[in-house]
């Protein structure tokens, strides 16, 4: 059975990713796995691989899954939970264990320097390389909203974070409010061609509505909100977040950094989204 794995390094960011990670597994009715990497890279100066990972960074990650797996169990006693300590590049061990995992979980940060960073190098090496949903937790703990956001782009490579939505939607008994934003030249705006710009967003509506069509059918218990916006989708994400319990978005973005592996939306609304988001990319 896949489980749902959440890292950790002990930190308060990491302490919240283990708590939900630990509420979505119930939620789930899958175990929890609960990962600490140590980071080889400062030891292999001393040469040796016994020298590598001294006792005692093997003692404190040990002491850092204990307290997380005490969380975890305060939150749900009788949760199947596991732990485990992992070597080598965190980032690289993280999404190899992301390839067999229902979700990876992510605190928004870690320990690392420069705390004035929006978000963590880890969840930016991660969210959008691996194979499956990579949930990055941010946002202070709140009580339940009802509202799961997707991000749709108008394109096929959203099925897959549609699809992913809509299942958390029907896991949480909430609605689904899909969130199309688009942005028109400057210079039209201006000219004022109002019944253009009405036809323009009615296209936009309407290819939204396509999209939706089938997953409504699969789910026909959820009940879904298509808004269509002009405005920056960044914008009209993160503002969509301040309802929600959950923002799903793809991997991929729009505009100049399209062809990258971490799109420029989605790389927008991990830095500033105030409810955990999951990335959800194409699978391996």
């Amino acid at each position: 059975m896949a489980a749902i794995i959440v890292a950790t390094d002990g930190s308060p960011p990491a302490d919240r990713a283990v708590r939900w990670a630990a509420d979505e597994a119930a939620l789930r009715g899958l175990p929890l796995q609960i990962v600490h990497v140590i980071d080889e890279a400062p030891y292999d100066v001393l040469g040796s691989a016994d020298a590598r990972v001294p006792d005692r960074a093997t003692g404190v990650a040990e002491s850092i899954l204990a307290e997380a797996q005490k969380l975890a169990f305060e939150r749900h006693p009788d949760l199947a939970v596991t732990t485990e300590i992992a070597r080598g590049s965190v980032p690289i061990a993280l999404r190899e264990r992301a390839a067999a995992a229902a979700s990876l979980v992510l605190g928004h940060r870690g320990r690392g320097g420069f705390a004035s960073l929006l978000l963590g190098s880890i969840g930016l090496r991660v969210a959008g390389h691996a194979p499956g949903p990579v949930v990055v937790v941010r946002g202070e703990p709140a009580s339940a909203r009802g509202e799961i956001v997707v991000g749709v782009a108008l394109d096929a490579a959203d099925e897959v974070a549609l699809a992913h939505a809509f299942e958390a939607a029907v896991l949480r008994g909430s609605r689904l409010r899909a969130v199309h934003a688009f942005q028109l030249a400057d210079t039209l705006v201006a000219a004022g061609h109002y019944d253009e710009l009405a036809q323009v967003e009615e296209a936009h509506r309407t290819r939204l509505d396509d999209l939706l069509v089938p997953h409504r059918e699969r789910r026909p218990d959820v009940a879904v909100v298509a808004d269509v916006v002009r405005e920056h989708p960044v914008q009209a994400l993160v503002t969509a977040s301040e309802q929600a319990d959950l923002l799903v978005v793809g991997t991929h973005g729009h505009g100049v950094l399209r062809d990258a592996l971490l799109g420029s939306v989605t790389h927008g609304v991990l830095h500033h989204a105030h409810c955990p988001v999951a990335v959800v990319g194409r699978p391996a």
